[in-house]
């Protein structure tokens, strides 16, 4: 659709709403004021660009003056802002700020308090600095008060405006409202007042209205100037003292003709676009009432499934409490029967009752056989009760220290468990994250996310191509593994599979409660170990125009003057060389693999490997190898170059520069990815750069691979003769800047 149909559509948009098409409650939101609730009264510009009353503003700022006062300052007026005095009318505020009784802050001036210019915008809480000025530096909206004026003759449609000329009782009703005069007027006082051949004729009139908006908007820092011109950086129009030498000297302004296009423009489309997915809309509140249902129904069975389990733990609680109950009880009778039997024996100690009443009827026995008879058991008797007498103890002991629970821990727990704010899911970055045989993942948190005990990630291999199929149909396949608790925002798993897929996922728990899992996201392990190394700054390092930092992780190589003196030697036939710097570890056996980061902004990188016998040759006579014909992976189309690619070198080297991957031409030794172009086709040489490169050096199978880091793709792969050490190389022409991973350079220097 063309911009001048966008224009014509909301053109019909606004035809639509000024002819009450739209009716009021559809858009009665967008015209209340956020701090007093009602329809915009007198609306100013904030510069936030959101709208609030200009009494709203006053009394915000009269609040916040009084705050600056002393509690017994009498100019302090309590209440909120409605309640402590009413609103002045804006004419009546307007000529007290002309006549300096009060200033633009809401204060008499002279005050020796501080002035408060500073106030919270109810639309995006941002501080809302007025300055000097204070509300006279605010436009008002009169396109939004024009709106809400529309929108109170809508609602109440049955009542008429009436002239304010014509006096009771032939009061009739207005037809018109003149702009100039700001007032109405009846067919007749329009007539009367605006005689033809008058100036007044001239006058500007529209539909009834009590909303007189002025007909040229005038600077509110220079009165007497006219706005024709539109700030982009204050997003508001000014005038062109204010461009000249004000506020806006340095700010960068457009036309307001020029302004008002681009934005009716953009606003046409905008609303175009709206009006286009309609019906988008629609299905999009479909679900979202759906979603209001299914949260309704899901929060009423969470209410149940919470009771449920509140009532197993009250039973519980009540069933154990039961039974120590029970338990105490009987332990208190048991008691209470020992000492009550030990009283009893003690009580038959005492004189002319129990066991001494007895004895001493005994004792009164003259039968000799019967007393003997009687006295044996009786004395055995005393002497028990002698020898309690000497050794006291009680039957029983009245303490109930054993039923004495200490439930501190339990009340912990219940008092740390905590029902409302579940913890939002972390989320996995990618960026950041790296897997090698070991695999660090790191996760952020949302910004207003709530405070978390630890976290929990969790891994699972998804398969690999050098599964087993009795290893697929295993237990552990896809089976989810957890670390341990984490504290911090990332965490390392070892122990990975080389050449497997894996899943990784991690939530967060505050107070006992679990988020939501994170989305899943997968990692492709290389198909060999790490190999760890630094970059060697002895062998052949170049200090005239490469850089190494001080972990010797990174190389930067700069095209400074040295550079520039060396490109002379073009003009002789010479060619400008490489400057090369290899790792500081070699390989002899095994396979191994390193990644790394080449800046795109880099002109020339070579990547790859080479021999130890090569690298002297390279680092003993730059100038031969410097040449494109003798260096076979340089991509030139040289006839010697393509004579000895057949064969198998002591070295391979790929190509990148200029966010370019320069795929090598493919012979019987060398093959590319299946996902690249037909090496036929020359441009099917030339790739993105990838943002990480890998390189896998199978020593023993004498052959070098290159892989896209980040998708372990297989971007090329080649014979190579390994026939003595190995050494990772690196070869920088011009600007560039290479960086070993972190993995790869962090095992180095932790060895």
């Amino acid at each position: 659709m063309s911009d001048s149909e966008d224009i014509t559509e909301f053109a019909s948009i606004v035809e639509r709403i000024e002819r009450g098409e739209v009716p009021i409650k559809n858009i009665e939101r967008e015209l209340i004021c956020p701090i007093c609730k009602e329809l915009f009264t007198h609306p100013l510009i904030l510069p936030c660009q959101h709208s609030v009353c200009h009494k709203c503003v006053r009394e915000l700022l009269m609040l916040n003056h009084e705050d600056s006062f002393d509690a017994g300052s009498e100019c302090s007026l309590p209440g909120s802002p409605r309640s402590r005095v009413p609103s002045p009318s804006m004419e009546r505020l307007d000529r007290l700020v002309r006549s300096g009784s009060i200033s633009s802050q809401g204060w008499r001036r002279g005050s020796v308090t501080p002035r408060v210019t500073t106030i919270a915008c109810p639309g995006c809480q941002h501080d809302i600095d007025l300055g000097e000025r204070g509300i006279s530096m605010l436009f008002r909206n009169f396109t939004l008060e024009s709106i809400v004026e529309r929108y109170r003759q809508a609602a109440r449609a049955a009542i008429a405006i009436m002239c304010n000329i014509c006096k009771p009782p032939q009061l009739q009703e207005a037809t018109k409202s003149c702009m100039d005069c700001k007032a109405s007027f009846c067919n007749e006082c329009f007539k009367l007042h605006h005689p033809w051949g008058t100036p007044k004729a001239q006058h500007e009139y529209v539909g009834p209205t009590t909303n007189f908006r002025p007909k040229v908007l005038m600077c509110p820092e220079h009165e007497m100037e006219k706005v024709n011109m539109y700030c982009e950086v204050c997003r508001r129009p000014v005038c062109h003292l204010c461009k000249l030498g004000g506020s806006h000297a340095n700010h960068k302004v457009t036309s307001m003709s020029s302004a008002y296009k681009i934005l009716k423009e953009k606003l046409a489309k905008s609303i175009h676009y709206l009006i286009s997915k309609e019906d988008q809309v629609r299905t999009q509140i479909t679900d979202l009432e759906l979603l209001i249902n299914q949260t309704e129904e899901n929060g009423q069975l969470a209410e149940r499934r919470a009771n449920d389990h509140f009532e197993r733990l009250f039973e519980t609680l009540q069933e154990r409490k039961a039974e120590m109950l029970r338990s105490i009880e009987q332990s208190r009778n048991r008691r209470l029967e020992q000492l009550k039997g030990q009283v009893e024996e003690y009580q038959g100690m005492l004189e002319n009752s129990g066991l001494v009443g007895y004895a001493q009827e005994v004792l009164k026995e003259t039968d000799q056989s019967c007393f003997v008879q009687t006295a044996k058991q009786l004395h055995i008797r005393i002497q028990r009760a002698t020898e309690s007498l000497r050794t006291f103890h009680p039957a029983a002991d009245p303490c109930f220290d054993e039923f004495v629970l200490d439930t501190s821990r339990e009340e912990t727990l219940l008092k740390e468990m905590c029902f409302g704010g579940v913890p939002d899911p972390p989320l996995i970055d990618l960026s950041s994250s790296k897997v090698y045989n070991e695999a660090m993942i790191c996760w952020r948190l949302s910004d207003d996310h709530l405070p978390t005990d630890h976290h929990i990630l969790e891994y699972r291999r998804l398969g690999g191509p050098s599964q087993s199929p009795s290893q697929e149909d295993g237990e552990d396949n896809g089976a989810w593994r957890t670390t341990d608790r984490v504290y911090g925002p990332s965490t390392v798993v070892c122990d990975l599979e080389a050449d497997s897929l894996y899943s990784f996922r991690v939530r967060s728990c505050r107070n006992s409660m679990f988020s939501p899992y994170s989305p899943e996201v997968t990692f492709h392990t290389p198909p060999a170990p790490a190999f760890g190394f630094l970059f060697n700054d002895k062998c052949g390092f170049s200090t005239d125009r490469l850089i190494l930092n001080k972990r010797r992780d990174t190389v930067e190589s700069v095209a400074g003057m040295a550079f520039l003196l060396a490109a002379e030697r073009v003009q002789t036939g010479s060619y400008i060389g490489l400057d090369y710097i290899i790792g500081d570890t070699g390989i002899s056996q095994g396979r191994h693999y390193w990644a790394f980061k080449v800046e795109p902004y880099s002109y020339m990188v070579k990547v790859g490997v080479a021999s130890d016998t090569k690298l002297l040759e390279w680092f003993h006579n730059p100038r031969d190898t410097s040449s494109p014909r003798y260096d076979h992976d340089s991509g030139h189309d040289s006839g010697s170059e393509d004579a000895c690619y057949e064969l198998s070198q002591p070295f391979t080297l790929l190509t990148l520069g200029m966010g370019k991957l320069f795929i090598p031409k493919s012979s019987s030794s060398s093959s590319v990815s299946t996902a690249n172009a037909s090496s036929c086709d020359p441009g099917g040489r030339v790739l993105p750069m990838p943002q990480r490169l890998g390189v896998c050096l199978n020593y023993d199978a004498c052959r070098v691979y290159f892989f896209d880091a980040d998708t372990m793709r297989c971007l090329y792969e080649r014979q190579v003769d390994c026939s003595g050490t190995m050494y990772p190389a690196f070869g920088l022409l011009g600007s560039g800047k290479v960086q070993l991973e972190e993995f790869v350079a962090a095992k180095r220097l932790t060895f």
